[in-house]
């Protein structure tokens, strides 16, 4: 098969998996919005599409760093960039179907470093951009909840003799300002990782002479995320906005808050985190505030399950489809 097929056969997959990345994290912008019910369903899902379309303009530093920190681009084939895209997407349209609000960001980089070595070797990673990546996307949850727990815990103190009714009101307008910013971001962080995606594909097959990312990339990518995320993952709308933790407007407002900080501070340092994870675990921080047993711990057990083997399945299964897909199987045969 020419390798110019091959390239555009990769392009499609990488905007396959970025539009259900948006269908599955949808959920990360807007479940607490739509649990609070300061805003319907079908608003909250176009907020958060248009919001996402914009963040993926923003910056392109998470995009150079999946393009070329982790993985070396003159080693990484189509066919390699193929079967992360293949894996990963697998992986998270199942997840979705079960209501797991999982990570993209885990799914995409696992598949990418399985894929990687499976037709190359070790030697095609950097393991200082790996260790960099692993760390962030480890110790992002753990800022999520502490931020939120002393978000929640600062707001309950500031506004402990208010009215009831009267600050659901106030809270009710800053959450759909809170739920935007975390929108906006999720646009910024994970649209750019499939932009980097794609950048690595086209420097490896010499289309591209370095790893900065063309405009119609990052156009395609922010309008195939705009569209998965106006689809909407119910099921994980449902987990994180109504299963997790009883919700009101101002525990919204602070575990959006508390989460777009995390996030965006992350994009500015060009590391790729993940929005899924560090929302559900800033809604955790949020629920403990109240008691322990306000947060659905065996809901939360579960989401660590899938979390815990995001990363693994991703890369096995995205090894298995390199050595298909690879000169010796699928493709060679062609």
């Amino acid at each position: 098969m020419p390798e110019t097929y091959v390239l555009w056969i990769v392009v499609v997959a990488a905007l396959v998996f970025d539009f259900i990345n948006g269908w599955n994290d949808s959920a990360n912008a807007i479940a607490t919005v739509i649990s609070t019910r300061v805003l319907t369903p079908l608003a909250a899902l176009l907020m958060a599409a248009l919001l996402n379309f914009a963040g993926a303009y923003l910056s392109t530093r998470v995009a150079k760093t999946i393009g070329g920190g982790l993985v070396d681009p003159k080693v990484v084939t189509p066919q390699v960039t193929l079967a992360a895209m293949l894996a990963a997407s697998a992986w998270v349209i199942w997840c979705t179907r079960k209501g797991l609000p999982i990570s993209g960001s885990h799914s995409l980089i696992g598949g990418l470093l399985g894929a990687a070595v499976a037709a190359h070797g070790v030697d095609a990673i950097h393991p200082k951009g790996l260790v960099t990546v692993l760390t962030a996307l480890f110790a992002s949850p753990v800022m999520g909840l502490l931020l939120g727990y002393a978000l929640m815990k600062a707001l309950l103190a500031l506004f402990a003799r208010s009215h009831p009714g009267r600050l659901s009101r106030v809270f009710g307008r800053l959450q759909i300002v809170s739920a935007g910013l975390m929108a906006l971001s999720h646009g910024t962080n994970d649209a750019q990782k499939v932009m980097g995606v794609i950048t690595l594909a086209l420097v490896a097959s010499g289309q591209l002479a370095s790893v900065e990312v063309p405009l119609w990339v990052m156009t395609a990518c922010a309008v195939v995320m705009a569209l998965g995320t106006a689809l909407g993952g119910y099921h994980v709308i449902r987990t994180l906005g109504m299963s997790l933790a009883h919700l009101r407007p101002i525990n919204g407002f602070a575990a959006e808050t508390a989460a777009t900080a995390v996030l965006m501070g992350a994009a500015a340092f060009g590391v790729p985190v993940s929005t899924t994870h560090v929302i559900t675990a800033s809604i955790m921080g949020v629920g403990a505030t109240r008691r322990l047993s306000a947060v659905r711990w065996s809901i939360g057990e579960k989401i660590l399950y899938a979390w815990i083997f995001t990363f693994p399945v991703c890369a096995l299964l995205s090894a298995i489809v390199s050595w298909l897909v690879g000169p010796k199987g699928l493709f060679g045969s062609i």
